[in-house]
């Protein structure tokens, strides 16, 4: 049934001229990126000489997304799709194998070595698809980015090699201060504890023990038991802080906080943390470095 959707939305393309009409010589290349974060190195690497567009906005949840008729007409438009892969977009997987029939589709996660990656056997054989919370794996996801570009519109060679050298150096230093930041709180003190489990890569590469209530996956309840378990936990190790995401119910979270309290110790909810999408963007969380400054400092002052 999709298969025949999709075809029939590409028939309509063709016969408006919007997308078959072979006078694309001086088009802007159409570039369409599933999440935030990867528009995120499309805009700093292309900026304006593409025609860039993020499927999923601020505060969704890349895990339950399902695309709509208006995201498949999208999709079927675009000269390029970027997708993070490792199953982050999982029920967008079947749309995006019928894209890549007539688009060039990417998954970023492609230019990073299997080794690099985790699989806790938590996540029951899949990789945790959450690379960008390690700035130096994200920033090799950049390259295929550039890539890709440079391969589709190599007339913008220059400028897109030029930009993307310019925000790997910005990404460098994004590293240098998450690390200086975290060494603000004591390694005793360094555990989050989160609404989901997409903070692992965070957590090995700046030095974080890293609990989440639910998941690898979002589509997944936390029981009554997983709630008892971390109030058991946080009660335990008397952590000062938890946090709540953004593409997330606070509800569960907050049960948390009431078990903790149950038990005698009291925790406060330490701020709002970005996980799985970006911020408004005109808030200092809409790029992806703001993002990962907003999560570090939020981090520090609620557990220092």
């Amino acid at each position: 049934m999709l298969r025949f959707v999709s075809l029939f939305i590409l028939s309509i393309i063709c016969l408006t001229h919007l997308g078959c009409d072979g006078n694309s010589a001086n088009k802007k290349l159409s570039v369409i990126s599933t999440t935030g974060m990867i528009h995120d190195i499309v805009l700093n690497i292309a900026g304006d000489i593409v025609q860039a567009k993020s499927l999923m906005g601020p505060g969704i949840d890349p895990h339950l997304y399902r695309a709509s008729e208006s995201d498949v007409l999208s999709l079927a438009k675009a000269d390029i799709i970027f997708y993070n892969g490792l199953h982050l977009e999982a029920k967008l997987a079947d749309v995006l194998k019928d894209m890549s029939s007539r688009s060039t589709v990417i998954a970023v996660t492609d230019s990073i070595n299997k080794d690099k990656l985790r699989m806790p056997k938590e996540f029951e054989g899949y990789y945790d698809p959450h690379v960008w919370f390690d700035v130096r794996l994200w920033s090799l996801a950049t390259n295929l980015v550039e890539q890709t570009l440079v391969q589709q519109d190599p007339k913008n060679k220059q400028v897109y090699q030029d930009n993307a050298n310019r925000y790997r150096e910005q990404l460098t230093a994004l590293d240098a201060y998450l690390i200086q930041q975290t060494n603000l709180v004591s390694i005793n003190q360094r555990v989050l504890v989160t609404a989901h489990d997409a903070f692992g890569y965070f957590g090995e590469a700046y030095g974080f023990e890293v609990y989440g209530l639910q998941g690898i996956s979002t589509q997944s309840e936390a029981a009554i038991y997983d709630v008892d378990q971390l109030a058991n936990f946080v009660t335990m190790r008397k952590i000062p802080a938890i946090f709540v995401e953004s593409s997330i119910s606070k509800r569960q979270i907050l049960a948390v906080q009431a078990a903790v309290k149950a038990k005698g110790w009291n925790v406060s909810i330490g701020g709002e943390l970005f996980s799985d999408a970006l911020g408004d963007a005109k808030s200092s969380a809409g790029t992806y470095i703001g993002m990962l400054k907003h999560n570090i400092n939020t981090i520090v002052n609620g557990l220092k």
